[in-house]
């Protein structure tokens, strides 16, 4: 089996768009998305629509969780608390809905897939520290999905039977100082793969800004972080 793995669109629809495009050429059998369909950028719609038409499978994120009213973002920043509420009122009904009812975690025959951490969805994995005590959750999986931090990662458990915690990175809002789109590929029998796809990133700015939101979250677009 090929799966491509996917994170944090954050309603980017130009990085999204441009992920798709490199997807679609190496044809794998499957796409996961670690949620956060949503927040940050002015496309929520136009991604959730594009996650629901491809019946592309999705665990929920902080931001989808919030978006729907699930939660409530007490705990965002101001630039990411303004940002998802506006996205709450631009959400239609049904993909407010479908935000809702996305699920905490994906099971597949080959790994686990979760947004935060295995613990709590809204945990951050930083370092090797934060994901020891995963490993111990990860049941018979020896690979485990994660996103949420923005950060590429792939954390390794010591001894026995190795068991990994991968990130694939965010396709709409690195945080690694690489302003390129980052996703990866599983292939069953070759291992991962990571990438990065080169997108415009001055459309997804110009509708960030036109949209009332903090030109913060357009400026950092342009570096990757």
């Amino acid at each position: 089996m090929k799966y491509a793995v996917i994170s944090d669109i954050h309603a980017n629809l130009e990085a999204f768009l441009s992920v798709l495009a490199e997807i679609d050429s190496l044809r794998p059998d499957a796409v996961i998305c670690l949620g956060d369909i949503v927040g940050y950028g002015a496309d929520p719609n136009a991604c959730a629509d594009i996650i629901r038409e491809r019946n592309i499978p999705s665990v929920t994120g902080n931001h989808d969780a919030a978006a729907s009213g699930v939660t409530e973002p007490w705990n965002f920043n101001e630039a990411a608390r303004e940002a998802v509420l506006w996205t709450r009122d631009e959400l239609t009904g049904e993909n407010r809905e479908f935000l809702a009812g996305l699920p905490d975690r994906i099971e597949t025959e080959d790994f686990l897939a979760v947004h935060g951490a295995i613990s709590d969805p809204d945990k951050y994995i930083l370092s090797f520290r934060d994901a020891e005590p995963e490993f111990g959750l990860m049941g018979d999986y020896r690979l485990c999905f994660f996103g949420h931090t923005h950060v590429p990662a792939d954390h390794r458990s010591p001894g026995g039977p190795e068991r990994r915690l991968v990130n694939p990175g965010s396709v709409g809002q690195p945080r690694d100082r690489d302003p390129r789109a980052a996703f990866l590929v599983y292939d069953t029998e070759s291992g991962i793969e990571r990438r990065r796809a080169e997108y415009d990133i001055r459309p997804a700015q110009r509708k960030i800004i036109g949209s009332g939101l903090d030109p913060q979250l357009a400026e950092r677009l342009s570096y990757g972080y």
